[in-house]
């Protein structure tokens, strides 16, 4: 019964389950939308978080910025597209950023390693290494020569190479067949003078001649090799001897011994080398940049490898010989070897402290070198950097002089700058500038320097290339190239101006660093502008702008725009807008000139830019532009459209006159193909005007009905007939004058 009952229950729930088998999936599905939506809803909230009030402009390719959506999506690459925000609040201080500024995010500048540091001017000590190669004083070589031909008799071991020998030290004997003739030739020239000195009956020019013959006899044993201690034992000892005595000239080590016993040499032959090592040389190995700061009398730290005894020596006079087998240049230090610890050959370790004067300096990890240009990237704040070019001096181990293009005090990237480059390289090339970035000294625009150069829109002026955007920005410049020059350059002259007083306050000081561009209205940061050579000189007074295109505007004719300026002037300043931005001539909207720029939405009249804000205000600009510039040069002209007249009877003249102007026999073709459209739409057709009649002449009233007032008068005697003057024969257009208003 039992097993009954469970057998039953199981086929239940096995019943239950198969009906109800969509309940677990249901139940499944639920569970993972749920996660997914609060998944979903967290992530979009941190990216609220993150990008707070901030504007999303569009979404950009992180591999091809040229690639750009409205809407977020993945890029063909497959990584997710990244959002462009609107960054007019965060725009860094002073004109607007160069081509190549990138942004990158507080936490992306963690990720990838980047370290910023401040310019600073200070002196710099380095400490150059070098290897040096120990070798003989050559004023204290010593080389010793056969003078003749002889044999060699006898050979001292205290000679072997590397012996130190001292001075007059046999070395080895030799014999010369002459010897003997010599010998007695010399004998007998010393007796003669010593038997014949006192006598006083020779006159004074024999005894000359003696003396004469014994230096001769002398002079021969010198020349068979005898050394001067050798000829003065034989004057002492009268001597017949068979071989002659090869002696250490100085105190020296044997480098080199060239004779045995039995050997026979000719004249001219070197025997032996010897070298006076109490004092040796140091030819230091040196790159030409890194041995010009090597001055002679300078004292360099020469150590012995894994030795810790230092020696110091001094750098010669001499000037450093160029070694062609290992382009360098070999620095010759003299030192004293005590001991002598040093010997021909060794290698040592040389180190010259170079002491260099207050400079400006940085890492030479923050400069990519790349052949043809130096670039350091700078923090403009707000996480912008910006790609500026650099000339370096001096390179010391890790810092190099920066002699052009940084100012102490600004900020600059030292770590992870070679990702920050590669993102300024993808700007460049989504912007179209390929080569080199150079500035047009007239509009200041920004152009490629290799396709102005194809184009020919290149100027040479004091031996330095320039290079602009259009024919009409060279032909400017070919004019004046001397104003635009030092525009560019900065070297504009600038009045003489007394210094601010002493307690003149720091906020002052502040204020008086920002003015008002006299042309387009923009608040200018006085020191940005002078940097950017953004200046104009007027009756003593200097005045700033924010773009070349004002500036130049101003310097066409200056009086114009300071009578606008000047309180009770014909005309008023223009409304100053946001900064780093310029007026719209046909929408009258603030448009930012980098966006702008990149989008296309310019226009280029009479030597002017202008910047738009949508694609239809630059189509209306370009259709009619002296329509927008007929008035001041940053207020656009509203246009006026005609009024709609109200009067019934101006408009029953009106439509008279535009039925007039209708050729004739136009009238009754527009009458026709009328027509025959309503019978295409199955509509009536309007009923033919009626005939023209000539009115009759009405009579004049009786003198019984006259109106009291003469003012008032009837409409038959007020209303004028012209279609009686109408000839018959003229067949009247249709809906000509032929009725009446009433």
């Amino acid at each position: 019964m039992e097993k009954q009952n469970s057998s039953s229950g199981l086929r239940q729930a096995q019943t239950a389950l198969k009906k109800y088998w969509y309940a677990p999936v249901v139940l499944v599905l639920v569970a993972a939308l749920f996660l997914a939506g609060s998944w979903y809803g967290q992530k979009k909230a941190d990216s609220q978080n993150a990008a707070g009030n901030r504007r999303i402009l569009y979404y950009v390719d992180p591999m091809n910025p040229a690639h750009t959506s409205p809407e977020p999506e993945l890029a063909p690459c497959g990584m997710k597209m990244e959002p462009v925000y609107a960054e007019d609040e965060n725009q860094p201080p002073g004109a607007a950023l160069p081509p190549g500024s990138v942004k990158i995010t507080p936490k992306k500048q963690q990720l990838i390693g980047v370290k910023v540091a401040a310019v600073a001017k200070s002196p710099w000590t380095y400490t150059l290494r070098t290897v040096g190669k120990v070798a003989v004083d050559e004023t204290r070589l010593y080389r010793v020569k056969a003078l003749t031909e002889g044999w060699i008799v006898k050979v001292y071991n205290n000679s072997t190479t590397g012996s130190l020998v001292r001075k007059d030290e046999p070395l080895a004997t030799f014999y010369v067949k002459d010897l003997p003739t010599t010998l007695q030739t010399f004998y007998y020239a010393i007796d003669a003078v010593e038997r014949l000195k006192h006598d006083q009956t020779l006159a004074p020019g024999q005894q000359d001649l003696l003396e004469t013959q014994r230096l001769s006899a002398e002079g021969v044993l010198l020349n068979l090799g005898m050394s001067q201690l050798q000829i003065k034992d034989l004057i002492r000892t009268r001597e017949l001897i068979q071989e002659i005595i090869i002696s250490a000239p100085a105190t020296s080590f044997v480098l080199a011994r060239n004779v045995t016993e039995g050997q026979k040499f000719n004249s001219g032959e070197e025997l032996y080398q010897l070298a006076d090592l109490s004092r040796v040389w140091i030819l230091a190995d040196l790159f030409k940049d890194d041995a010009k700061y090597v001055r002679p009398g300078e004292k360099a730290k020469v150590t012995l490898p894994f030795e810790g005894e230092a020696q110091m020596a001094a750098v010669s006079e001499v000037r450093p010989l160029f070694d062609p087998a290992t382009f360098t240049l070999k620095v010759r230090l003299e030192m004293d070897n005590p001991g002598f610890a040093l010997s021909p050959g060794m290698f040592v370790d040389v180190e010259f402290p170079i002491k260099m004067p207050p400079t400006v300096n940085i890492p030479v990890d923050a400069v990519m070198d790349s052949g043809l240009k130096k670039l350091v990237f700078v923090d403009r704040g707000n996480g912008f950097f910006e790609p500026r070019r650099v000339k370096t001096g001096w390179r010391l181990g890790e810092r190099t002089q920066i002699t052009e293009g940084l100012k102490p005090g600004e900020r600059i990237v030292v770590s992870g700058n070679f990702l920050i480059d590669s993102e300024s390289r993808m700007r460049l090339a989504a912007a179209g500038m390929f080569g080199e970035v150079a500035k047009d000294p007239v509009c200041g625009s920004n152009v490629d320097a290799s396709k102005a150069k194809a184009a020919g829109f290149q100027s040479t002026y004091q031996n330095r290339n320039y290079y602009f955007c259009s024919p009409g920005c060279k032909e400017h410049f070919d004019k004046n190239p001397g104003r635009y020059a030092a525009k560019t350059d900065g070297t504009q002259k600038k009045p003489a101006s007394s210094p601010p007083p002493p307690e003149q306050s720091k906020p002052a000081q502040i204020a008086k660093a920002r003015t008002m561009d006299p042309v387009c209205g923009i608040e200018v940061d006085e020191n940005q502008a002078k940097a950017n050579g953004l200046t104009s000189v007027y009756q003593g007074k200097t005045y700033y702008f924010s773009s070349f295109s004002c500036n130049r505007q101003f310097d066409k004719d200056p009086e114009r725009y300071l009578r606008q300026k000047a309180p009770g002037g014909s005309g008023a300043s223009p409304a100053p807008m946001a900064a780093n931005g310029v007026k719209d001539p046909v929408c009258g909207l603030p448009v930012a000139t980098g966006p702008a720029r990149q989008a296309g939405r310019t226009s280029e009249y009479q030597g002017k830019l202008y910047y738009f804000d949508t694609a239809g205000c630059k189509e209306r600009f370009d259709r009619d532009p002296e329509h927008y510039l007929s008035g001041s040069p940053e207020v656009a002209k509203t246009y006026k459209y005609p009024e709609v007249p109200t009067n019934p009877d101006l408009l029953l003249r009106l439509r008279r006159d535009s039925i007039r102007a209708i050729p004739s026999g136009k009238g009754q073709s527009l009458v026709e193909k009328g027509k025959a459209l309503r019978l295409q739409q199955n509509q009536p057709l309007m009923p033919p005007p009626p005939a023209i009649q000539t009115p009759v002449k009405p009579s004049p009233p009786p003198q019984s009905q006259a109106p009291q007032n003469p003012a008032v008068q009837t409409p038959q005697a007020s209303s004028p007939a012209p279609q009686a003057q109408t000839p018959q024969s003229t067949p009247a257009p249709h809906g000509a004058g032929g009725h009446q208003h009433d």
